[in-house]
């Protein structure tokens, strides 16, 4: 089950499974059908990228972090939560006082000391749950595999969807695989996708659909993106451009992933949702663990922290009545509500919200993400980045029986008439 456990604190997740749960049966291409002799497959993400055993308890900076706290689990946090210091041995450089601290620093500090107790709590509340179901369980001497790589050309696929701007989709009940400029992907079921980069977002307002859910994983401005180069970052004030009131429904819960720097945070709340007509209705952590329940960074480190933030409000402008927008009722939003997952060891990898945000906004809602990095069952997605994490090498595909739903029979075709996909280049 995605949702492991919940309760007045929030929600334990399985990331992992979210993803699997679309893709248990795939149409592949006809050349994997003909070297295996079967016609039916199901795949699963390596669950290797999941397998986050450490925490990073040792900081990579010179500082003295000094908590007395208790732990989150008595089995599991005390390791990390309860560490009475995080020693880092100064390299060349002296070792800063608090009163060298920059206003950023301050900020970050004052609200990290705001929301701890409601993290500390929910991740307790949540972490106990899953070691007494033995979700989350100690592992001693597992072996780390390494993560799959991805050499795709993503950079030859916008260039083609530059000239070819086109919403491509899936309209099937099961996953197919395609192969796209000589690399192959798996696309989930009745999903869309627009592969473009900021400029060329008209095919996606040309749609003709209003979306009751807008989730946004903006690539955020900060020191170590610029330093590190993996990958482009957009300034706060460009995000002003994204046509969010011409793509949200009546009471659309729009939903941004904003990263721990407090600036970000106050541009979400004062300027980007009242720009847009969003009203603020909470805030909610996503907390990251291991696979034994321990935070994957001190929940006190100075640098790196174990959550992140996620800003949630509705629509109010004029917007337009979606089908399931007209006959839905307004779930009040509670706030500081946590989130806790093994998170992808690969960057930027975010878990899917869809099951914890669908009492929100209803089982039939039409969902959106932007900035997006992989596909979801059902949902509509933009980025230019949008299907990087469907690359057929973070899979294990493998034959499997005949299913028994009649629903999925043309999947004796090798190929079908519901997928739309741009023509391809000439050589």
């Amino acid at each position: 089950m995605s949702i492991v456990f919940r309760n007045a604190n929030g929600w334990l997740l399985d990331a992992c499974s979210l993803v699997d749960k679309g893709v248990q049966l795939c149409n592949v291409t006809s050349e994997r059908k003909a070297a295996s002799g079967k016609s039916y497959f199901k795949c699963y993400f390596k669950h290797e990228c999941f397998q986050i055993l450490k925490s990073h308890v040792s900081v990579k900076s010179s500082c003295t972090v000094t908590t007395n706290d208790s732990a989150v689990s008595d089995a599991a946090l005390q390791r990390s939560e309860n560490k009475t210091t995080v020693d880092c041995k100064p390299s060349k450089k002296r070792k800063r006082k608090r009163n060298d601290l920059n206003q950023g620093e301050i900020d970050s500090l004052a609200f990290h000391h705001k929301i701890r107790s409601a993290i500390l709590e929910g991740t307790k509340s949540l972490v106990d749950a899953g070691l007494s179901c033995e979700y989350l369980s100690e592992v001693n001497n597992a072996r780390e595999d390494p993560l799959p790589s991805q050499e795709c050309n993503l950079a030859a696929l916008c260039d083609m969807a530059k000239e070819l701007p086109l919403i491509t989709e899936n309209r099937m009940d099961f996953a197919m695989e395609v192969t796209l400029m000589g690399e192959k992907y798996i696309i989930p079921p009745r999903c869309a996708f627009l592969l473009s980069d900021f400029a060329r977002m008209q095919p996606l307002v040309g749609y003709g659909k209003f979306f009751d859910l807008i989730v946004l994983d903006p690539p955020w401005e900060n020191k170590s993106v610029k330093r590190s180069g993996r990958y482009s970052f957009l300034p706060s004030s460009q995000l002003k451009r994204l046509p969010v009131p011409l793509l949200a429904s009546t009471g659309c819960v729009v939903v941004t992933w904003v990263t721990n720097r407090p600036s970000h945070l106050r541009f979400v709340r004062d300027e980007l949702y009242p720009h847009w007509g969003v009203e603020v209705l909470a805030e909610w952590f996503w907390v990251k663990v291991t696979r034994s329940g321990e935070y994957v960074f001190p929940l006190d480190s100075p640098h790196k922290k174990p959550y992140e933030v996620l800003v949630l409000g509705r629509y109010r402008g004029c917007g337009h009545h979606s089908h399931s927008s007209l006959r839905k009722t307004e779930l009040p939003m509670e706030e500081q509500r946590v989130i806790v997952s093994v998170p992808s060891a690969l960057h930027s990898h975010k878990p899917s919200l869809s099951e914890v945000l669908r009492p929100y906004v209803g089982a039939d809602a039409r969902c959106l993400e932007l900035f997006a990095r992989s596909l979801q069952p059902g949902w509509t997605s933009w980025g230019n980045e949008v299907i990087k994490f469907q690359h057929v090498s973070y899979y294990t595909v493998e034959p499997t029986d005949e299913p028994t739903d009649t629903a999925t029979g043309s999947l004796h075709g090798e190929s079908s008439p519901h997928f739309s996909l741009p023509p391809p280049t000439p050589d």
